[in-house]
């Protein structure tokens, strides 16, 4: 069995994240996001499970006590973390697995399985961000300016990352990240894994 592949997408809040990744998973087979815990309540709309496991600060400290996370991360006044056993079920069972993830998970995470793809996706402007975050009309002024002022430290690191998608057209942007995708697919370890028998009688 072909071992999947783990991507890693970054970018600062309000750039469009969350849906670029959620069409990405929805037209591209064979690809999974893992489900990641935070300590922050759920948003209207949420689900847990679905969007996230939402759990309280003691379970997260417990979980991290059993050294259950592959990666956590305090952003802002919450805490984030993932699973390592479910991103490692679905990696080992050929799933290409996506961490929608903040830098400072994304770092650790690559510190522990170096092969895993780092995308950042970039704002075409700060301008963008701001309507972006504003019209989710999830967040009060207040925190809107707290998440633009933190941004640019987010986004500087960039620089770490494999490879940088702008979302300035979304669709455009989805196929960018939709070939990253591919490309890997197609290195010549993952085909040999993927087509072992077929390679190997026509090269007998």
């Amino acid at each position: 069995m072909t071992q999947g592949t783990l991507f890693i997408i970054t970018a600062a809040s309000g750039t469009g994240k969350t849906s670029l990744v959620k069409q990405l998973t929805n037209t591209t087979n064979n690809l999974a996001v893992s489900i990641s815990h935070t300590t922050r309540p759920p948003r209207v709309g949420e689900i847990n499970g679905q969007h996230y496991h939402f759990i309280s600060r003691d379970e997260f400290n417990q979980m991290i006590h059993n050294a259950e996370f592959l990666e956590s991360a305090q952003v802002f006044d919450n805490f984030y973390g993932t699973s390592q056993k479910s991103v490692e079920y679905m990696l080992n069972h050929g799933t290409d697995v996506i961490l929608e993830i903040d830098w400072q998970g994304a770092f650790q995470v690559k510190k522990l399985m170096p092969n895993a793809v780092m995308i950042f996706i970039l704002p075409p402007d700060k301008n963008a961000l701001r309507e972006r975050l504003s019209n989710r009309k999830q967040d009060s002024d207040e925190v809107i300016n707290k998440r633009l002022a933190g941004s640019v430290r987010e986004m500087a690191q960039y620089l770490h990352f494999d490879y940088v998608v702008i979302n300035d057209n979304f669709d455009v942007a989805l196929a960018e990240i939709k070939a990253i995708i591919i490309s890997h697919r197609l290195t010549i370890d993952k085909q040999q894994q993927r087509h072992h028998n077929r390679i190997a009688q026509l090269l007998a």
